[in-house]
């Protein structure tokens, strides 16, 4: 916007003298202290209403209250701290919760008012009635009483429709831009809007179906809106606002109205510089020519190179596609074959043991398919967030050593653990999570790729890196694939792979993981002798400062059988039935148990039953979810323990449900081997208590 620029620009010049004087003038020494004192003084940008503020073509703010603001800056020679937001309905809540002290634009409304003083009442823009070209419902607003009229929710015209024209349906988006496209589409009859506004998104959102009927008696009127119980910034922008002048208010509204009603083709100053860019263009054309051709000749080795990858990426993943039905297929068929067998009657407790056991198995594969799908879709697209935390490298190393030697022994396979890290080196700062997943996928590799000989797991300290291999005698990689085994949807030897399990994720899950967590994997192998997988990590170990201090943590033993009150909230009968039969078949204590189908039923029996001892929280559920009912019973009973319990299990959703009050989280479908050492750590303390 070369005009707007050089008003900008001029206006600067102009106004460095006035500013220079004025701001002494303006402001009390107190004053200035004060702004000094609180630099962090924030204002609530909103740039989705243009032309009075809008995200412009370089993604910077731009508009003419972002000018007016910049002027009052520049007055007081103070810079405030603009705080974008997306959500007009998170910037009103934060207005109201004093958590932001400026609002850069804003309809002055009487439940507004209560708590914010306005500024500036620069112009009016008169709200409008905007249609489908093809409808014709009348241009009054009591034409449109039996009509339904979209506006953007906790806008001022939301709030003064809902207070003046209760009879007109109305219904709410998030912004205007999508109360127009809906009404393109014929979902709502009309939308009521500032009409330059209206206009401005018409053209440049390509609603070409869409027209303006008429004007209302309302008004849109922006303003700067203030805190009201600041009393000090209140004073400083009334004093402020009101020295600037009409001269002043002119320079900005004449730079952009004047680009908003004149077109950039009809402008002299466009022709000189198009006339001008195009001699240049010319001149550097003839110039570039040449090494275009080169670069041509260069680019076109490369395309070549990456449509080779791009055609091998292509098959990898049709092959994908058709092994995931393979995949899938597989332990459903464990499950639902199973599970008919299962209700012979003339099968045998240890058929029936058996069978059990196959289709727990086959649950728990399943799981992990669905698991390792998701994780790579979250590791492509950058979801996963890093979370160091102390831990214990060398009880997860003999952990997963455990969990795999069953395995190893099934296979006729000898599996060693050589762990050369101290206890003290083993308390190091890492993200359990990734650590355990990349060491899961490597050794699972190597047991399920290797017929005969060995599996070795070590771990070292070499030069401040933490080393760890797993080394095997399986059937190796073959030269040519070995730049393959990384990427999505892989697997070397693709013919002999068609005998093992697996959609060729685990690895590149493995590798995407190392790199969050700051290390690499690399590998060597020979085929038909092995391979040799290296896991290095940065070495960060942690001095436990209780690591001498003895306390005395035994439990004094009572055999007193004692109720224990459990209200499982959940809104699935076979879920509910299932969490009841393991809670009642759980030794050592006696269940009573209540449920809740939904949130609200949930608040209200804990506000009614203060036996509740502990609450296993669904987070999905109808009416109200589990967050919110989490907040309230904690409002109510900060001490009562609440395990969420949700099919959706990922590190974001464990991060919000603890943010929401829960106190632990067991994932669907629920491991009663995860479920009860939960349960065992808060009712180990109520026995106590209630012993007492």
């Amino acid at each position: 916007m070369p005009k707007k620029t050089q008003y900008v620009f001029l206006l600067s010049l102009a106004l460095i003298g006035i500013f220079s004087c004025s701001k002494s003038q303006i402001l009390t020494e107190d004053e200035k202290n004060w702004l000094q004192a609180n630099d962090s003084i924030s204002v609530g940008v909103f740039p989705y209403y243009a032309p009075y503020q809008f995200i412009n073509e370089n993604e910077k703010i731009d508009g003419i209250l972002i000018d007016y603001l910049t002027l009052i800056e520049n007055k007081i020679d103070h810079k405030f701290q603009k705080k974008l937001y997306t959500n007009w309905e998170r910037l009103l809540n934060d207005a109201k919760s004093n958590k932001i002290d400026i609002i850069l634009e804003i309809q002055e409304t009487k439940k507004r008012s209560s708590y914010l003083e306005f500024y500036s009442k620069l112009f009016e823009s008169p709200y409008s009635i905007i249609t489908r070209k093809d409808s014709s419902y009348g241009s009054n607003l009591k034409d449109f009483y039996d009509k339904t009229i979209a506006v953007p929710k906790d806008y001022g015209i939301h709030e003064i429709l809902k207070e003046k024209e209760k009879n007109l349906i109305v219904s709410t988006e998030i912004d205007g831009v999508t109360c127009l496209r809906q009404v393109s589409s014929g979902k709502y009859h009309a939308y009521i809007g500032p009409k330059a506004v209206a206009n401005y998104l018409i053209n440049t959102e390509n609603l070409d179906n869409l027209k303006i009927v008429s004007e209302t008696k309302y008004n849109y009127t922006p303003s700067i809106a203030v805190q009201k119980d600041n009393e000090i910034l209140n004073q400083i922008f009334s004093k402020t606002t009101k020295s600037i002048t009409d001269d002043e208010k002119e320079i900005i509204f004449d730079s952009w109205l004047y680009h908003a009603i004149i077109p950039f083709y009809k402008k002299p100053s466009f022709w000189i510089i198009l006339t001008g860019i195009i001699l240049l263009s010319l001149i550097i054309i003839l110039l570039l020519n040449r090494y275009l051709k080169y670069l041509i000749r260069q680019k076109t080795k490369e395309l070549n190179i990456a449509k080779e990858r791009a055609e091998e990426s292509n098959k990898l993943k049709t092959a994908f596609i058709h092994n995931i039905s393979h995949e899938v297929r597989t332990p459903m068929n464990g499950i639902i074959g199973f599970s008919e067998l299962i209700n012979d009657p003339k099968i045998t407790p240890e058929k029936q043991k058996e069978y059990s056991k196959i289709i727990i198995d086959s649950s728990n594969q399943l799981i992990n398919i669905i698991d390792d799908i998701i994780e790579i879709s979250k590791l492509e697209t950058n979801q996963v967030e890093v979370r160091f935390e102390e831990m214990n490298l060398n009880d997860l190393l003999q952990k997963l050593f455990s969990n795999f030697q069953s395995k190893a022994i099934l296979k006729n396979i000898a599996i060693y653990l050589n762990n050369s890290l101290t206890d003290d080196q083993g308390i190091i700062l890492m993200d359990k999570l990734k650590i355990n997943k990349i060491l899961y996928n490597l050794i699972d590799n190597a047991i399920k790729f290797t017929n005969k000989g060995i599996i070795e797991i070590s771990c070292e300290i070499i030069d401040n890196q933490i080393l760890i291999k797993i080394i095997d005698t399986g059937i190796g990689i073959k030269p040519q694939d070995q730049e393959l085994i990384f990427r999505n949807f892989s697997q070397s030897e693709k013919e002999v792979t068609k005998s093992y399990d697996g959609l060729g994720l685990g690895l590149s899950i493995a590798l995407k993981n190392a790199k969050l967590i700051h290390g690499n994997i690399s590998f060597t192998s020979m085929l038909n002798k092995g391979s040799t997988f290296k896991l290095t990590i940065p070495y960060q170990p942690i001095i436990d400062p209780n690591k001498d201090t003895v306390s005395d943590t035994s439990e004094v033993k009572m055999d007193i059988p004692i109720k224990q009150v459990i209200l499982i909230v959940e809104d699935g009968d076979i879920n509910f039935l299932f969490l009841k039969t393991i809670l009642s078949k759980m030794k050592g204590y006696k269940f009573v148990i209540h449920r809740a189908e939904n949130g609200k039923e949930a608040v209200d029996i804990c506000e009614n039953n203060t036996l509740i001892d502990l609450v296993l929280m669904d987070i999905r559920m109808p009416i109200m979810d589990g967050y919110t009912a989490t907040r309230k019973i904690k409002k109510m009973r900060p001490g009562l323990p609440i395990v969420a319990q949700t099919a959706y299990s990922t590190e974001e959703d464990i991060e919000k449900a603890l943010e929401a009050g829960c106190d632990d989280f067991v994932s669907k479908p629920v491991d009663r081997k995860i479920l009860k050492p939960i349960i065992n750590k808060y009712f180990s303390v109520f026995t106590k208590s209630k012993l007492t």
